[in-house]
């Protein structure tokens, strides 16, 4: 039984990611901002997969204590993390002449820092599984806004591109010892952070929702938006042992949108 920690777990992305490793009798630890949402999270998936682990842990993903914290707290419960999921993050969008560094720091905080501090946590329990023999895995949710550029979100993108630079360093150094560390890149996906962009085009730009919509669907040549679940199996894939020479990669899961 494989304990994997997926951070950002309480909706959208993370709780399919949970969902799918549940299915697989993995022991979760469960961690966000928000604890009553995480055990809510937590019931549905003993209610759906009877049986299943589930440790919540409330944390901050852009503060090193609150992420020391975190990790302590999923050791105690359920031993050495063997699968870490990054999946915490926030989108906010500002032309680049009024982002200021409040806004600058918040999407580098927790969509790239956020990543550095759950691995820098999880690193030795990783490693310890990748000596014994077993594979452990890195698996960071990117964007396809780290792939390519976007207007309105370059501290953002930025962030993005940072993480794949991060996924790829890394993959270079762990390599040897049993660790592999990939991303995953969706496009716009069906997630509360999509529908808070919409609401923001709506707000800014006077269109519809069902315009704003149309404007991002726009974006993936099969006009349609990623489900969490899509991305959910694509990370189940990259832990499975039939990934295990799947190493320092950026896959996109985006209609062909940055083929």
């Amino acid at each position: 039984m494989r304990h994997v920690w997926v951070t950002g777990a309480g909706r959208g992305i993370g709780a399919a990611i949970a969902l799918a490793f549940a299915r697989e009798g993995a022991a979760l630890s469960l961690s966000g901002r928000n604890i009553e949402t995480l055990h809510a999270q937590a019931a549905q998936l003993q209610s759906l997969c009877p049986g299943v682990k589930v440790h919540c842990s409330a944390m901050d993903v852009s503060d090193t204590h609150s992420v020391a914290a975190a990790w302590k707290s999923n050791h105690t419960a359920l031993g050495c993390v063997e699968v870490l999921v990054n999946n915490a993050g926030q989108a906010l969008s500002q032309p680049f002449a009024k982002t200021d560094m409040a806004l600058w720091q918040q999407m580098l905080n927790v969509n790239l820092t956020g990543s550095y501090l759950c691995i820098q946590a999880a690193l030795p329990d990783l490693l310890a599984v990748g000596a014994s023999g077993k594979a452990a895995r890195i698996v960071n949710i990117a964007s396809t806004a780290g792939l390519k550029g976007y207007a309105y979100v370059s501290a953002y993108s930025a962030a993005k591109h940072g993480v794949i630079g991060l996924t790829r360093s890394l993959a270079m150094e762990l390599a040897k010892k049993n660790v592999t560390v990939n991303a995953v890149c969706p496009g716009f996906t069906e997630t509360d952070i999509v529908r808070e962009s919409i609401a923001n085009i709506v707000a800014k730009t006077g269109q519809t929702e069902v315009q704003a919509r149309e404007a991002l669907v726009l974006h993936n040549p099969q006009r349609k938006m990623i489900q969490p679940e899509e991305v959910a199996q694509t990370v189940l894939w990259l832990c499975s042992a039939a990934a295990a020479s799947v190493n320092g990669q950026s896959i996109a899961i985006d209609g062909g949108e940055t083929m």
